[in-house]
């Protein structure tokens, strides 16, 4: 029996146990996601050994070049490991912070370098009406830019909640930031709209893939 039909087979059973789940949650089905986490968690892990710490920290230990700058890092990560004792987790809170600090100002950084600022650019730029062919063209780059801007000052207007006491103790906005924070939720519901589409079609796409899968498999071993 070669290696592609144990495989193939072993994909048919994984594909049936997830697609019970269709009958309601049952243990084959919630073996299959305990196999997909523990082999998802043996990967990352493997990854994390073979590419992060043996090439970043284990293997240069051995020049003593870099042994001093290898120290911090070391301790740090060793002081993680005292986050398995409830005693002792204390000991990895500055590790934590460390962390959590970087992984943070990483995100940030991320969001405004790789999203926000050129997401401004973009929106600066499609009012460059020299880039248009022709007429037709520059009105039609007009029309998707004013939407486009409109879109995004509103869904920042939706998220604005700046509002003021009336006499009764309650709060409220002012009714032009109300009625702009209305069209801005229409914006939201749409972008909503679309993303969850394309996780549906992503979803059904891979659905659909695995069914073809299982119906070529059943074909190729009934000889059909």
């Amino acid at each position: 029996m070669s290696i592609e039909l144990i495989s193939t087979v072993v994909g048919l059973i994984l594909t049936l146990m997830v697609f019970s789940y269709l009958i309601g949650d049952n243990p084959l089905f919630r073996f299959a996601v305990y196999i997909f986490i523990g082999s998802a968690s043996g990967y990352a892990a493997a990854v994390v050994w073979h590419y992060v710490l043996t090439p970043k920290l284990i293997e240069p230990l051995t020049d003593p070049s870099q042994l001093l700058l290898l120290i911090v890092p070391l301790i740090l990560s060793i002081t993680l490991l005292a986050k398995l004792s409830p005693r002792l987790s204390w000991v990895g809170n500055f590790a934590m912070a460390v962390l959590v600090g970087v992984g943070a100002a990483t995100a940030i950084g991320g969001a405004l370098i790789g999203t926000l600022i050129p997401q401004a650019e973009a929106s600066m730029n499609a009012f460059n009406l020299g880039a248009a062919s022709n007429n037709v063209d520059a009105i039609y780059r007009m029309i998707e830019s004013s939407v486009m801007l409109a879109g995004t000052v509103l869904t920042l207007v939706y998220f604005q909640f700046g509002a003021k006491h009336t006499t009764g103790g309650s709060t409220r906005r002012n009714a032009v930031i109300e009625f702009l924070a209305w069209l801005g939720r229409i914006f939201i519901a749409i972008t909503l709209g679309v993303l969850f589409a394309g996780v549906y079609m992503a979803a059904l796409t891979a659905m659909i893939e695995r069914l073809s899968s299982v119906v070529n498999f059943l074909k190729s071993l009934l000889g059909l």
